[in-house]
């Protein structure tokens, strides 16, 4: 079937698409609800393949854009949601001088005829911070679709382009976009009471049972390496650290287009405060900032740092030096070049020195590298290092939807891991060797802590997953 034939067919279907759409309303609705969940409301959204533009409209776009080439769809969408915006247009030769937060593809791929020209055109409508959303169906389930369509179950179509997840990721690459995660929903398309919500929710999100889901969704960035320089807000949350505060200003090296220090005294009781006073006097060329955090725990403390920071890019160093500052530019390049947009420390490649992490504390490292890399789609192997970097317009945004997830993270970790794979950031990680510490003893409670960080990812678990 040539494309002037897939033209005329989605023509000659259009009026019943409303029809078949409510015979399986249950499986528009878990695709709704799905995308509803990457896309937030009042985002610029362009949809190509739109249809009758039920799934635009549920996405509650400030601006909703939908395509499709067949122009008796985009009558029945015009009709109705006459608030969006609906175009006659073939998705290889877009002709929208515009660009959009996020860009959907819904069972599209299936269907189009140069998957690589449709994917090139996409570049001309994305900015820096676009999201592109792609879903399709499982090759495995193509026998199970075809016995649907001879019995009626669903409307049928034309000769499909099963394409697997890798063919799909890499005509991304080739047309300029990084895949940042990959995800499977949907085991039962069809309305069971009960059973249904127990195999979408709980089954289908387990893993190998996921592989035989219906739908795989992609999420992908448009690459753009940058070259410009930004200031950094070093935020350093300190207690009982009175031997390390000075080193932590000795010890970082020149980046970025000017420097802030922000410690954050967390109640000590060891001179700490009055340590962080003097090394301020001691070093008038930098520019130090003090405050006494007002709650408790790191997480605190971090939060009320980057509440005052002024930089383009926020930093997270441990006062106690075990991740050294001198790796703070390579987690500043790799920002700045746009390599990724949430940075993430990793101790857990090179040799470590004998007392820097217990045997224990390695393991549950190990252990929650593997949960997070599950939960959020992207690869992590240490999620419990304290470095932490992003951009402060990134964190603004997850900090005014931390109610999504609430306050429930007193070491600050979780919450930003949460936000940043919520916020769909791509998330990297920088390996570093890890020191032993010079002064003081950890404030770590290996099993009253590790207790709560298992408490913390059962419950960001039905925030991130089994939704």
């Amino acid at each position: 079937m040539d494309k002037q034939s897939l033209q005329s067919y989605f023509d000659s279907v259009a009026t019943q698409r409303p029809k078949w759409k409510r015979r399986n309303r249950s499986y528009h609705k878990l695709l709704e609800k799905y995308f509803s969940f990457i896309v937030p409301k009042n985002a610029k959204v362009l949809e190509i393949g739109c249809g009758t533009g039920n799934l635009l409209a549920s996405l509650k776009p400030v601006r909703g854009v939908g395509v499709d080439f067949s122009s008796k769809v985009i009558e029945i969408a015009k009709s109705n949601y006459p608030d969006l915006d609906f175009l006659v247009q073939d998705a290889e030769k877009l002709e929208i001088i515009e660009t959009f937060d996020y860009i959907i593809l819904s069972d599209l791929v299936g269907s189009l005829w140069d998957v690589q020209a449709v994917f090139n055109n996409l570049q001309s409508v994305c900015h820096e911070r676009t999201r592109v959303i792609i879903s399709y169906y499982n090759y495995m389930w193509e026998p199970l679709m075809r016995l649907g369509e001879t019995f009626k179950l669903k409307l049928k179509q034309p000769l499909q382009n099963w394409l697997s997840s890798k063919d799909i990721i890499n005509i991304l690459s080739l047309t300029g976009f990084e895949t940042i995660r990959t995800d499977k929903k949907i085991m039962c398309p069809k309305y069971v009471p009960l059973f249904s919500w127990f195999v979408n929710s709980c089954v289908a999100n387990l893993p190998l049972f996921r592989y035989l889901s219906l739908i795989n969704f992609i999420i992908a960035r448009p690459i753009n390496e940058k070259s410009k320089e930004y200031s950094v807000s070093i935020i350093i949350p300190a207690r009982n650290e009175v031997g390390n505060i000075e080193n932590a200003i000795l010890q970082t090296p020149l980046f970025g287009s000017g420097q802030e220090f922000i410690y954050v005294e967390g109640n000590s009781s060891d001179g700490t405060y009055e340590e962080m006073i003097r090394v301020k006097m001691e070093y008038p060329s930098k520019n130090i900032k003090i405050i006494k955090q007002t709650g408790k725990g790191k997480g605190n403390a971090v939060r009320e740092g980057f509440d005052i920071a002024t930089g383009d890019i926020l930093f997270i160093l441990d006062a106690d030096l075990t991740t050294p500052p001198e790796y703070m530019p390579k987690f500043y390049e790799v920002l700045r070049k746009n390599k990724g947009e949430f940075i993430n420390g990793c101790r857990l490649v090179y040799p470590m020195e004998k007392q820097a992490m217990r045997f224990l504390n390695l393991i549950a490292n190990k252990f929650f590298g593997m949960l997070f890399s599950f939960l959020i789609g992207q690869r992590l192997k240490d999620t419990l290092c304290g470095t932490k970097v992003l951009f402060k317009k990134d964190y603004e945004i997850i900090k005014n939807n931390r109610d999504y997830f609430g306050d429930f993270d007193p070491f600050g970790d979780f919450d930003l891991l949460f936000g940043a794979a919520k916020l769909n950031l791509k998330i990297v990680e920088v390996n570093v060797r890890y020191k032993d510490r010079q002064y003081g003893t950890s404030q770590i409670s290996r099993f009253k802590h590790g207790w709560l960080l298992v408490r913390m990812s059962l419950f960001a678990s039905r925030k991130l997953k089994f939704f």
